[in-house]
């Protein structure tokens, strides 16, 4: 009787474990299958996420949300790195991860499942100094070659919403599209506003223009297949962290001022 008790506890374990922490069994096994939370973490937008040079983890508001998520499950996190979104898309049947951070975008809806975003981000342009570029709309002209990342959100977005322009598609991985700008001598180089005001900054031969050409809504996915349980309690999770300032703690620790914390529910 006492091994059938014993083997019973066992069994249950899992199952005490997520109700412990308030998940349901049946999330727990869709989010962590391993017995672990794999999450990708793009360390190329820094926004979200800040590599350690030093060698250790990274960290950022994805790092802080998936380390949340992992406690709340009652199990370890592991943080799968990627340089690039476009990359980290590529990977989204291959098990790599689990939950990633992702950019709303619906070429990316049709194998990710998204939440309501948890940070607004804005897509920028630079150009060159003496550029006669002046305003965003000066920027879908004939013959303007713009770089971008490839499978980025703003390669996606301006993929859909140029006219006249060119986009110049660099490797995803890593900020290439920013040695393909000065190495092709191009237009403009677009991508998430923060990350190209610091690179201009640092530049003065470079000005970035004025306003923004995307609002990026940037939110939690999941591979699709996942219960409805699943994403309903992964919805409620980011809906909580931005109402109990959570993402905006870890917007302010990281350093991360130009970043929004986005509205409840959009």
């Amino acid at each position: 009787m006492l091994r059938a008790i014993a083997a019973a506890l066992i069994l249950c374990g899992g199952t005490l474990a997520a109700a412990a922490q308030g998940a349901p069994a049946e999330v727990l096994k869709d989010l962590a299958p391993s017995g672990k939370l794999k999450a990708a973490i793009n360390v190329v937008n820094k926004v979200l996420a800040q590599e350690d040079t030093a060698g250790g983890d990274p960290k950022g508001v994805t790092v802080d949300l998936s380390r949340e998520l992992a406690r709340r499950l009652g199990v370890p996190v592991e943080l799968v790195i990627f340089r690039g979104a476009g990359t980290v898309f590529e990977a989204s049947k291959s098990g790599r991860w689990d939950v990633a951070y992702f950019a709303i975008e619906p070429v990316r809806a049709a194998e990710v499942d998204f939440t309501a975003p948890y940070v607004i981000i804005e897509g920028g342009y630079a150009v060159p100094k003496d550029s006669p570029i002046k305003t965003i709309a000066d920027v879908d002209k004939p013959g303007v070659r713009i770089a971008v990342g490839q499978g980025s959100a703003y390669d996606l977005y301006l993929t859909r919403m140029l006219k006249n322009a060119q986009l110049v598609r660099a490797p995803a991985a890593g900020a290439r599209y920013l040695d393909v700008f000065l190495g092709e001598k191009l237009d403009v180089v677009a991508g998430v506003k923060p990350i190209i005001a610091a690179w201009a900054k640092g530049r003065s031969d470079m000005r970035v223009l004025d306003g923004a050409f995307q609002r990026i809504r940037q939110a939690m996915g999941t591979p699709k297949g996942k219960s409805e349980a699943t994403l309903k309690y992964l919805a409620a999770f980011v809906e909580e962290m931005k109402a109990s300032g959570f993402v905006a703690e870890a917007l302010k620790r990281s350093n991360q001022p130009d970043a929004q914390v986005a509205p409840p529910g959009s």
